[in-house]
């Protein structure tokens, strides 16, 4: 009797051994993991973006379609067009020439990423030829289950720098020197209230609460060019904001860290109906960072091709009256 009560003993002790924790979660073998997605480079990015738009030139919408994410957004003159418009949207358009150059890669997280470049190109927007055009293009891809697909793009004509506002007597002193500026402001996970409170600042001329705003690789591209954080802050003193006029806001998730806001901005001396603008806010070490701008998109009334009008100035794109989306995606 002795012998078989040390034998059960030995079986329990065993089996409670064996035994899986009891707060232990369940285990499940057929749960499909997640693959692990390398980091992305700057070639493979180069390689996914042009990858999208041999799509366009071979006519292959179902495979343009399948490189967008669910809730894509293209910023356009006409309109900010969603996933669906898109893909309605390049159907009009038949590139016959496209060469890029200028490219530049910048990593939102390990989930997403922004190219930039400037594209150049030939052919045919609803059954009609349109000159060569050049512009500076950005778009965003985000990693959804392993598989990298299209969030956003947007696009500008290539063109000088407006000149610099005229400023009253005595204000470029204020600028350079204004009272009571606080560099350290607040940012939060509203991409619109952080937009909004950029504009004030550049209204009350804080341009170094602005750079506080900004992310150390923080990247803006503008129809004259590609501007680093130095580059910005600089430029933002050469206008006057203090009349602009903010509206059609739109705000898109890119991730738990990354938001996309765009919106249209009026600025006295601009293009009438304004311009097209997007940022993108990250989350860095629990502050909210602008990361990327992208400006200059002139707001343009929906309808039939214009003639197309030669430059201001030498050397710079054609400036057409009524231009053809250069890309939907």
């Amino acid at each position: 009797m002795k012998k078989i009560f040390v034998i059960i003993s030995a079986l329990i002790v065993a089996a409670a051994c064996a035994a899986p924790p009891t707060n232990a979660p369940p285990t499940n073998a057929n749960v499909a993991t997640a693959p692990a997605v390398a980091a992305m480079t700057e070639a493979d990015a180069i390689a996914k973006e042009k990858a999208i738009w041999d799509t366009i030139k071979k006519k292959d919408y179902d495979a343009f379609g399948n490189m967008l994410d669910v809730d894509q957004v293209e910023v356009t003159g006409e309109a900010v067009q969603d996933k669906a418009g898109s893909i309605a949207a390049v159907k009009d358009f038949e590139p016959s020439e496209v060469t890029f150059s200028d490219w530049k890669f910048l990593s939102i997280d390990k989930d997403a990423f922004v190219v930039t470049y400037t594209v150049n190109m030939k052919g045919k927007y609803k059954g009609k030829e349109f000159p060569a055009e050049s512009a500076r293009a950005g778009s965003a891809w985000v990693n959804r289950g392993g598989k990298w697909l299209a969030k956003y793009h947007q696009e500008c004509a290539i063109k000088a720098a407006m000149p610099p506002a005229a400023h009253p007597a005595g204000a470029a002193k204020a600028a350079a020197s204004p009272a009571a500026a606080p560099a350290t402001v607040a940012s939060s996970s509203d991409p619109i209230a952080n937009e909004k409170l950029v504009w004030d600042l550049f209204k009350n001329k804080n341009y170094d609460g602005f750079a506080a705003l900004l992310a150390p690789d923080f990247m803006e591209v503008e129809p004259d060019k590609v501007y680093d954080k130095a580059g910005t802050v600089k430029s933002v003193g050469e206008f006057d904001a203090s009349k602009a006029v903010l509206s059609d806001w739109r705000v898109v998730n890119i991730d738990d860290d990354a938001k996309l806001v765009t919106y249209v901005a009026k600025i006295p001396g601009a293009p009438p109906d304004g311009a097209r603008h997007t940022t993108i806010w990250v989350n860095r070490d629990g502050k909210w960072l602008g990361l990327f701008h992208h400006g200059g998109t002139s707001v343009m009334k929906p309808g039939p091709m214009m003639e197309t009008k030669p430059a201001a100035s030498p050397g710079n794109a054609a400036s057409p009256a009524m231009k053809p989306p250069m890309k939907k995606m």
